[in-house]
Order: structure tokens, then sequence, then C-alpha cells
């Protein structure tokens, strides 16, 4: 789940991590009250959207009165903000956040997640504030400093040192960087995140430090413990096929290709996906109904994935294990039925019962295509798309 900068730094107050004063605002008028709330030179006019590099798109902008940050408001709300990560469509902006203007001195990168590799909460720093990370891992990976977390003992203040040093502070600034990375550990251990980033960090002319941006992802699986978190979710930044989804437990991802994927368990979704790929086609979604999911909970998926318009073709490819073939064929019959199917629909079952959900779907008087392995069954899918 992700949130918004403004409620990513809403956390980092709770835990003592320094930030900007800011003020949500979601009309021009608003904006304009919280500019001269914040009663500096200038203010910076934010858009709220789930993405980054809002500033190259035109969503973070400089207001050197109260009037104009409400002018730049006006033509911020409602726009189509595009950014390398929201695709060619864009996200629209419905909130803005106003905050003070500051005199900076430097920026830096800062964020923490977890490197799989050591099993690790991992801080990573860099001396290239605002600038994508991954840019600078691609063209600069020395300039990314890395420390591992011992999980029996925490983050240290050696730690926070070496990298302060690392990126160059000297004086005061060293230790104030060392409190703030102790708090920002905090901040991530404590609400079960899956990502913590600043970009950039700031050091401010008097030496202090300051998360200029907060971007915060957590772990869908531990949502249960943090409820004050779950009421930040803002389902109008979600792709709705996907908030859907969620709602009936089912892992899926919209794609740009027109080859619909039902699948049971992750790794045969990503192989089926492949598979699609490898024959010439191209997949319109990710769709994990899991290993024990109900013939309505198979419904929901297959009338997910009809939802799209992209879609020419629809893909199920299952392995009965927990999930039995014969609850998959009357997932299928009865979402086929109630939406009125006119896609070409290949299916390729094994496993648990197969013989049985063969039987039911022959028996169904549905156009289904059949398939015995899952290269046959991509390339079926292929050819029916191509005769669209």
């Amino acid at each position: 789940m992700k949130i918004h900068e403004y409620q990513g730094k809403q956390i980092f107050r709770k835990y003592g991590v320094p930030v900007p004063r800011g003020i949500v605002a979601r009309s021009p008028h608003e904006a304009e009250l919280a500019a001269k709330e914040l009663g500096t030179k200038v203010t910076v006019v934010k858009a709220q959207i789930h993405a980054g590099g809002r500033g190259k798109g035109g969503g973070v902008k400089i207001a050197k009165s109260p009037a104009e940050a409400g002018e730049l408001a006006k033509a911020m709300l409602g726009m189509m903000l595009k950014t390398a990560q929201t695709g060619p469509e864009g996200q629209k902006v419905q909130t803005l956040y106003i905050e003070e203007g500051l005199d900076l001195d430097k920026e830096y990168y800062l964020g923490v997640t977890l490197d799989r590799a050591t099993s690790r909460i991992t801080f990573m720093a860099s001396t290239e504030g605002g600038v994508e990370i991954e840019e600078v891992a691609a063209k600069h990976p020395e300039k990314i400093l890395r420390e591992s977390v011992d999980p029996a003992v925490g983050f240290l203040d050696f730690q926070g040192r070496k990298m302060a040093y690392g990126l160059g502070l000297t004086g005061d600034s060293v230790g104030k960087f060392v409190k703030f990375c102790r708090a920002l550990y905090q901040a991530y251990v404590d609400t079960d995140a899956s990502l913590a980033e600043i970009n950039p960090l700031v050091r401010l002319k008097d030496g202090s430090i300051l998360a200029l941006d907060a971007k915060m992802n957590f772990d869908d699986n531990a949502l249960y413990r943090h409820q004050d978190i779950v009421e930040m979710r803002d389902v109008a930044e979600e792709d709705p096929r996907e908030a859907k989804a969620k709602e009936f437990d089912l892992a899926y991802i919209a794609l740009e290709g027109n080859i619909g994927c039902m699948v049971n368990g992750a790794g045969l979704a990503m192989a089926t996906m492949d598979t699609i790929k490898l024959v010439g086609g191209q997949p319109a979604n990710f769709l994990d109904v899991g290993g024990g999911a109900s013939k309505e909970k198979v419904t929901a998926a297959f009338k997910l994935i009809l939802q799209d318009a992209n879609v020419k073709a629809v893909l199920v490819n299952i392995f009965g294990g927990i999930m039995k073939c014969d609850v998959i064929a009357e997932g299928i019959i009865a979402a086929a039925k109630e939406m009125r199917l006119t896609l070409p629909v290949v299916v390729r079952l094994e496993g648990t019962n197969v013989e049985l959900g063969k039987q039911l779907l022959e028996k169904s008087g549905l156009a289904l295509i059949p398939a015995d392995n899952l290269r046959q069954a991509a390339e079926k899918a292929v050819a029916a798309v191509s005769r669209k």
C-alpha cells in the first residue's frame, strides 16, 4: 500500500524525523490561505500523487506570494500529471501540499528498504539528491552508500556516522544525521513499511537535516496491525481494477497487452506471462487467484479480466492442488454466463479433479478452447487474438 507525501510526513513527525511545515490544500483558495499561514517568503506547491518524478512533470512549483500559490494550485488541480512512474496516461491531481520555503544548502538521497539478498533492512544514501535513484544506480553505482542493519541489535550510531562521512557531512550535521537515521529506522520498523524513501534529504544553511520529501510503502500483509495507516489509503490513486481485486483478496496487476491471464500461484502466473511473450503475445495482466479460491472468487477474477477493454482473449492456466479444477471450471462458467462472454477463452487445467473440471466445461455449452499444456495454451491464445 502506498500513501501520499503529506501522510508520510505525518508519520515522520510522530517518530521525530524532522520535516518542513506544510498544509494540505484541495482548492486554490485553501492553497492561498495555507501560504499565508505558513508566512514564508516563498512556498512550494506540491501535487500529491502516488508517483515519483513530480518535479520533472510540473507537479512541484515555487510561489513567491500567497496569491501566486493560489494561481499555481488552480492550474495544478485536475491536471493529468505525467511522470516516469505514472505511465503515458498520467495521474489526476486532486490534492496539493503547500510547504514552507527553506534556505537549502545541499541535497541528498536517503532510502530504507528490505534487501532480500541479505534478508536485512538496508539504508541507501547518496550525494545525488533530487535525481532518480534508478538513474544513479545505472550510471554511478559507486555513489550509492549501503548499510545493512542487524535485526538483533537494530540501527547503530556508527552506521549513521559512516554514511554521514561518506556523504561529506561535517560538524553538527553528522550528529543530526545520525539522529535522523535512528528515527527513520524506528518509523520503518514500527509501521511494517516496505519502503521509506526521501529524495531529496536536505541540509539547511544552519546545518539542520530535513526530509524534503517522504515516500512510504507498506506490507499489505501487515496492515491488519495498522488501522491508522489503512485509513490513509487513497483509492482514487489506485487502478480501479486493482482496488476491486483487493476486495476479493486477488493479486492483480494491470499490464498493457491483450491476452488476459487467470492463474493460480504467483510463480505459475509469471511463467504463463513469459510463455505468452515467448510465442509472440502480450499479457494484459498478472492475476493470481491463490491456492484456495472459492467459486465466487474465481468468478470475480474472471469478471475483472473481462472489464479490460484491451483484452481480446483469455488464457486460464490452473494447476489443481489445494485449488480444485472443478471449482475453477464452475467459476469460469458462472462468470462467462453472467457477462455473456464473446471473447475466446483458452483453458488449460491440470491436477486435482481435472477430469471433472474438463467435463463441466464441455457440458457448459460455452465456446471454450481446451489446451493440454502451457505452450499450446499460449499459442492458441495468440492465434485467437490474431483472428480478432
